[in-house]
């Protein structure tokens, strides 16, 4: 499969958010919610998917879909920011992510409500829609940073507010947008330079990473080391090598102070 039939293939499945008729559960309380739209566009992408690449695996966030036996893994989040959704909030995405042994070789994320579709394929660049797009320049003093409390682990609040309260001291700004894969993919383009999360799952960041690395963005996990593609984890990003050390120096000190 090309990018150009991901892209394709993601757009399609998108026509599945448009309806209005879409009926909300609940997966754990309200925070953790799921939409008829996530169920049926994961179904149609896993179809569309699995029949241009048959052989492939699949880590889907609902309906506990963990195949990652194979050469090529599909990773997907039907619905990044299904509250979003579900409230008609901008900020919701359809990602898609294409892994093999070497790490994240494809990637699509798009916002169907602002008509922003990213991509990018290893070694070759990131794109919105069809312009190449790279990180900004900015310092850490002049960062925006995105960034989210744990809602799925209220029991974490407390760090994350001590760790967002110190790069804010020393940043621009804060913004939280309530979506990681769309906030990933700002700060490849340049409308933020940090990122932190303290606790993601693989369909909340795989595609997305892409993106912001070939647009000239780093990240990594809490301990600065490299993202594990199909495990939850932390996230730390940023613009470049400089602010994300310097974002992770912040971090450590509420994570790794004991």
């Amino acid at each position: 499969m090309t990018i150009t039939q991901l892209k394709e293939t993601v757009r399609e499945a998108s026509s599945l958010m448009a309806q209005d008729d879409f009926s909300v559960m609940q997966k754990d309380g309200y925070s953790n919610i799921v939409t008829s739209s996530d169920v049926a566009v994961q179904e149609f992408l896993r179809a569309r998917l699995d029949e241009a690449m048959p052989g492939c695996g699949f880590l889907c966030e609902e309906e506990d879909m963990h195949d990652l036996r194979h050469e090529y893994v599909w990773i997907i989040d039907p619905i990044d920011g299904t509250a979003n959704y579900s409230r008609g909030i901008a900020q919701c995405a359809i990602c898609v992510g294409l892994k093999d042994a070497r790490g994240m070789l494809m990637s699509a994320v798009y916002l169907p409500r602002t008509g922003e579709m990213f991509s990018a394929v290893r070694d070759e660049g990131a794109w919105l829609n069809d312009a190449r797009i790279s990180v900004s320049g900015r310092t850490f003093g002049d960062a925006v940073m995105c960034t989210a409390l744990s809602v799925y682990h209220k029991e974490y609040t407390r760090v994350c507010s001590d760790i967002i309260t110190d790069v804010f001291l020393e940043c621009n700004d804060i913004r939280r947008f309530g979506a990681a894969a769309p906030e990933l993919c700002y700060l490849a383009m340049g409308r933020c330079e940090l990122y932190f999360e303290y606790l993601l799952s693989p369909w909340d960041f795989a595609a997305a990473s892409l993106i912001l690395q070939e647009a000239g963005g780093c990240i990594s996990d809490l301990h600065g080391l490299p993202l594990d593609l199909t495990a939850p984890g932390g996230v730390l990003a940023a613009n470049n090598p400089a602010n994300l050390t310097r974002l992770q120096q912040i971090a450590a000190r509420h994570l790794f102070s004991e």
